[in-house]
């Protein structure tokens, strides 16, 4: 079992970014989901209802500003792209690791699982994705932990999961037979929300085991 792809979003709910190393905190990805669409009451808006969102690419730039398909997160250029795939009325936010996370500050997804429920793997919108592992293993995995090098995490538990799976990460069309397969075959739930034991460093191709 290996590392197969490291994902950041630098601008939650728009389209992420594949890295090829991470550094792993006890917050998870350094600039990972720390700037969101607000509306105008106050309310975090995401693709579960604007998909239009998902087709906008989110970056960090080598100086470690967020972009909106490469304008400078807080540019006019970046608002105006965002609220025309939102429908006007919003305003992109700073908000700072923890607090912008759903639930736990990474996702840790497998191939298994994508293969299984015979979709692309960028609909779980994972932050590691593992290779080679059996089909429904993860299921196995909640409490334990996964040693990437000198990388501890507890793979927490599993992740309900919304209709933002349902969406084509491309062309944004939508799919609902993809969450009423995850709902019905799974449980709802794929992919793990997990939390950081020992911070450290991770690569594309590090090789990975379940403790």
């Amino acid at each position: 079992m290996h590392v197969s792809e490291l994902w950041r979003y630098p601008i939650k709910t728009l389209k992420g970014e594949r890295i090829q190393l991470a550094e792993i905190t006890a917050n998870g990805i350094p600039g990972d989901r720390e700037i969101v669409v607000m509306g105008k009451e106050g309310r975090i808006i995401t693709s579960r209802s604007r998909p239009k969102l998902l087709g906008l690419r989110g970056e960090l730039r080598a100086d470690g500003v967020a972009t909106v398909n490469g304008h400078p997160w807080d540019s006019p250029e970046a608002l105006a792209l965002v609220n025309e795939a939102a429908g006007g009325n919003t305003e992109l936010v700073k908000i700072p690791q923890p607090e912008a996370f759903d639930i736990l500050p990474l996702l840790v997804a497998t191939d298994g699982a994508a293969a299984f429920l015979n979709i692309d793997h960028r609909r779980l919108r994972p932050n590691i994705l593992l290779a080679d592992v059996p089909e429904l293993e993860e299921r196995k995995w909640p409490g334990r932990v996964l040693k990437i090098g000198n990388v501890r995490i507890d793979l927490v538990k599993l992740r309900e999961r919304c209709v933002m799976t349902t969406y084509d990460p491309d062309t944004q069309v939508q799919d609902r037979s993809v969450l009423l397969k995850i709902v019905k075959q799974l449980d709802g739930t794929t992919a793990l929300d997990s939390s950081v034991v020992t911070p450290g460093v991770i690569r594309v191709g590090d090789t990975a085991e379940i403790e």
